[in-house]
């Protein structure tokens, strides 16, 4: 059974595998997102320091992480070609990475179902999340757990991404 847990820095050199792994997959796939070298090691290492880095096991294996986090995301500030329906804090998913073994199973969604779970705990009405504009696999996830595209978003290096958001009721 598939279970949610926080990241542990234990957990990191798996996790920089799925990156690397990950990496492969998009290059394969002609998508140029993450060929930088980000996200890796030191971004889940920030993650878990900050309590927001989790991982995605199975019978002790690692199988997914993603940054669940609220409150500001600074790329978000500046939407594009459409507008952000919620106001105030939200949560926001980002490096979402699943073995690809364990694609197809449903990793993704879990991560959006705890950050949703997250935002109901605490009073947080909006989720969003973006994804490079060749992601569709990443873009089918958001839309099968409800997040609606909402426009354009730059990230820190300048490339654009496509925002998509969720309103929590």
């Amino acid at each position: 059974m598939m279970a949610l847990r926080r990241a542990k820095e234990r957990d990191v050199p798996v996790i920089a595998g799925l990156y690397e792994q990950a990496r492969a997959a998009l290059k394969a796939a002609g998508v140029d997102q993450w060929q930088d070298g980000y996200p890796n090691g030191e971004n889940a290492l920030a993650d878990i320091a900050a309590g927001s880095g989790y991982v995605l096991e199975e019978d002790g294996r690692v199988l997914a992480y993603a940054c669940l986090d609220f409150g500001h995301e600074p790329t978000y500030d500046v939407i594009e070609q459409g507008a952000w329906l919620g106001r105030g804090e939200y949560g926001f998913l980002h490096r979402v990475v699943v073995d690809g073994g364990a694609k197809g199973r449903g990793a993704a969604g879990l991560f959006f179902g705890e950050l949703k779970r997250q935002a109901k705990e605490r009073g947080v009405e909006t989720v969003r999340g973006d994804t490079h504009r060749d992601n569709k696999s990443m873009q089918r996830v958001m839309a099968k757990n409800g997040l609606k595209y909402r426009g354009i978003i730059h990230v820190e290096d300048g490339s654009e991404r496509l925002a998509f958001e969720a309103l929590i009721s």
